[in-house]
């Protein structure tokens, strides 16, 4: 997504960095579970070193929870079922959120007119 000179030479950098580091804190992290093998490591050392998640949220999934939950309700979405198809409009008048205003303000102009008031409806010429 980044184009520009500096963030390209931004994440240049920060790739050489993390190499640089990268050593350092495998030393730590193995210097850490070294004195656990003596029984003299706490868990505010490690702390600093590493993220220390509590067991039972590493026993819990819940990614696979909410997936068996979408699964029971068959799968279907809520849609907002009062919006006009053909001018966007929802009940209050207002346009989806996902569309920009270059798009609205050309519906708005397509639906009323150049004076302000709405279009006339095309009628056969005979």
């Amino acid at each position: 997504m980044a184009k520009s000179l500096r963030s390209k030479w931004r994440r240049k950098m920060r790739a050489e960095k993390r190499k640089k580091v990268a050593p350092k804190e495998l030393a730590r992290l193995k210097s850490a579970l070294g004195q656990g093998e003596k029984g003299e490591i706490s868990m505010k050392d490690v702390a600093e070193i590493a993220t220390v998640v509590p067991p039972e949220k590493v026993k819990q999934k819940p990614a696979d929870v909410d997936m068996q939950e979408e699964e029971a309700d068959g799968g279907k979405m809520d849609l907002d079922t009062k919006r006009n198809k053909k001018t966007m409009l929802d009940e209050h008048g207002r346009y989806p959120v996902w569309m920009n205003q270059r798009q609205a303000k050309k519906l708005k102009a397509k639906r009323v007119g150049k004076n302000g008031k709405p279009k006339p409806k095309k009628r056969l010429a005979w």
